[in-house]
């Protein structure tokens, strides 16, 4: 097979990937998100669902069960999906990312995990955040002592995506006090071992499908092969892997204005006011042409990220622009879009308030929006120096 033949067939198989979301997202997410915040339940079955889907493996190479497609199918698959439930996709991506980096990373340690977490029997986390360092990585004080031919882990992690369930995490923490990123190394952690204290999940405003929840290491011990990333590799894969992580959340804020632009459009088609279809107001259409504008610039800087991160090339600054305008435009357009279906607009049936809730949590989470436009604007403090 040529390399044109076999590009071919990836493009198909992404189209049948991503055709197979959207009837996924239609006919299981939607019809059971609203549920999903009103009874604050983290549906770990319907992620099994998905799992049973291959999804799981996505990125993982074929030879070790996976899909073997690039970064830019994930990313469009989860805007798929978060346009029927944010949080839900949120929570499938996470699972996929630790799959796909033991693969890259561990593979002796693929071979005693990836069978389950492919299948949807056990869920993962990637757990960098801590009480009190957050997007200041290098602060975290979760610590890692030489014990042997171990480690014995000690620390709390918090706002941990999946916590609620998950229980093959890849946690970091400081081997070296007070070295910052030179002294971070990656462990995997299995939460069925002794040392692994799990809390309870977050009380949050909604969007309860995330999963989100936090545990603590009391003398966890993890074997020497268990670091899955070294002192100080660990710090500079993170900074590389999140570029992707920004790229995705920018794509499922993409996900979710179109699911609510086609949602209002509707209904304006079909709602008459003084005699009229809501759509044949200008000024009430004007809105959804002005979100469509805004969803089209988004869309194209979350496309460049991707071909970067496909690519293998820094994506720092593509990925910060992408979630940084994704993340404003979903701020924006979902309660704009909310507003021209009236009070209709606030039943839980349709899903404005769990978008709102999303895009709210975009500006948070994987950098906010102010530190990734700090890191932006400092190039230009930098070249005038």
């Amino acid at each position: 097979m040529d390399a044109t033949t076999e590009g071919s067939g990836q493009e198909a198989q992404v189209r049948d990937l991503l055709r197979e979301a959207r009837d996924f997202a239609d006919r299981v997410i939607a019809p059971r998100a609203e549920g999903w915040d009103r009874e604050n339940a983290f549906d770990t079955d319907t992620l099994r669902e998905a799992a049973a889907l291959g999804w799981f493996g996505l990125q993982v190479p074929r030879d070790r069960g996976g899909m073997g497609l690039p970064f830019s199918a994930k990313s469009q698959l989860v805007e798929i999906l978060a346009g029927a439930d944010f949080g839900f996709a949120l929570s499938l991506v996470n699972t996929m990312n630790i799959g796909y980096k033991l693969a890259r990373d561990a593979p002796h340690l693929a071979e005693r995990y990836l069978p389950d977490l492919l299948s949807g029997r056990r869920l993962a986390s990637t757990a960098l955040t801590e009480p009190g360092a957050g997007t200041d990585f290098g602060a975290i004080v979760t610590t890692a002592t030489r014990d042997g031919e171990s480690w014995v882990l000690d620390g709390g992690k918090a706002w941990i995506i999946n916590a609620a369930a998950s229980d093959v995490i890849l946690a970091y923490a400081q081997t070296e006090p007070g070295s910052r990123g030179a002294g971070i190394a990656a462990f995997l952690i299995d939460g069925q071992r002794a040392g692994f204290l799990r809390r309870a999940p977050f009380a949050l405003s909604g969007q309860h499908s995330i999963g989100v929840g936090g545990f603590e290491l009391q003398g966890y011990r993890a074997a020497a092969d268990e670091m899955v990333q070294a002192p100080g590799q660990a710090f500079r894969y993170a900074l590389n892997d999140i570029n992707g992580a920004r790229t995705y959340v920018a794509a499922m804020c993409c996900g979710m204005v179109e699911a609510a632009l086609k949602i209002a459009s509707a209904y304006g088609r079909r709602r008459e006011t003084f005699g009229r279809r809501l759509v044949e107001h200008q000024g009430w259409r004007w809105a959804l042409g002005d979100a469509d504008v805004d969803l089209a610039a988004a869309r194209a800087l979350v496309r460049a990220a991707e071909a970067r991160v496909d690519a293998g090339a820094e994506a720092r600054h593509e990925a910060a622009r992408a979630k940084i305008f994704a993340t404003r435009m979903a701020e924006r357009h979902l309660p704009a879009l909310g507003q021209l279906m009236g009070a209709e607009g606030l039943s839980a049936r349709y899903p404005f308030g769990r978008h709102m809730l999303g895009a709210k949590i975009s500006g948070l989470v994987d950098g906010s929006s102010e530190i990734l436009l700090e890191g932006l604007a400092m190039r230009f403090a930098k070249e005038a120096g």
